[in-house]
């Protein structure tokens, strides 16, 4: 895939740190754009519908977290958070407000150019009408069945569910939070073991009609993940 339409927004109030970046992406082909205070994010995001953007957490008048929060009440752009707060909980809400990855400062450049690379690979058109982004794949929300290669694979309601979810945002890591929130509509308490045990099974299913391809993938600490066969 060219990358030369893709359109990356930088937000990030380092001036060095954002021209070497902006340098390493536009080296990739990437187009870049460049704005250095959170409370003007928003209205980039409107403006330059950007295909990724990189999110510092520290910005003077709005921080990342604020906005990630607000740009998934309106969009779906990939997000990747920049941040040098290394605490398990600003990791664990950064991905519940819907961010796409997160990388630590300090940092290589070709690491960050790395990650875009491989989070627009996730979100660039591979997703079918159906919904599928594994073009082996088709769900059929009527039946709420998968056909795999061809054949048919019955789930239970909340295996789909739990399926759907993960296949419709490619990449996108989701807590078990979440997932239960998904797939049981009225919110019932239910433990993280009950999401593991529903994983354990789709996955065991899965694997009989696609088998060593490992598309679901747990994401230690956090949840789980669709990784669409390469």
């Amino acid at each position: 895939m060219s990358d030369d339409h893709n359109k990356v927004l930088i937000v990030e109030d380092e001036e060095q740190l954002a021209s070497l970046l902006a340098d390493y992406l536009q080296h990739s082909g990437y187009r870049t754009t460049h704005i250095r205070r959170g409370d003007e994010a928003i209205a980039a995001i409107r403006a330059e519908q950007p295909d990724l953007v990189l999110l510092d957490l520290m910005l003077p008048g709005k921080n990342g977290m604020e906005i990630c929060r607000e740009t998934r009440s309106f969009s779906d752009v990939p997000i990747i958070m920049v941040t040098a707060r290394v605490e398990e909980i600003d990791r664990l809400l950064g991905l519940e407000l819907g961010c796409d990855d997160y990388i630590c400062k300090p940092f290589s450049p070709r690491e960050v150019v790395a990650r875009v690379k491989a989070v627009l690979r996730r979100y660039h058109p591979r997703i079918s009408e159906d919904g599928a982004s594994d073009p082996r794949m088709t769900l059929d929300e009527a039946s709420y069945s998968v056909s795999c290669n061809g054949r048919r694979l019955d789930l239970t309601t909340v295996e789909f569910k739990l399926l759907a979810t993960l296949v419709n945002k490619p990449g996108r890591i989701f807590t078990r939070d979440q997932l239960m929130d998904n797939i049981y509509s009225d919110h019932r308490i239910v433990s993280d073991r009950t999401v593991d045990s529903h994983i354990k099974k789709l996955r065991k299913k899965l694997d009989e009609l696609m088998p060593d391809t490992d598309i679901i993938r747990s994401v230690y600490g956090v949840g789980y993940k669709y990784e669409p066969a390469e």
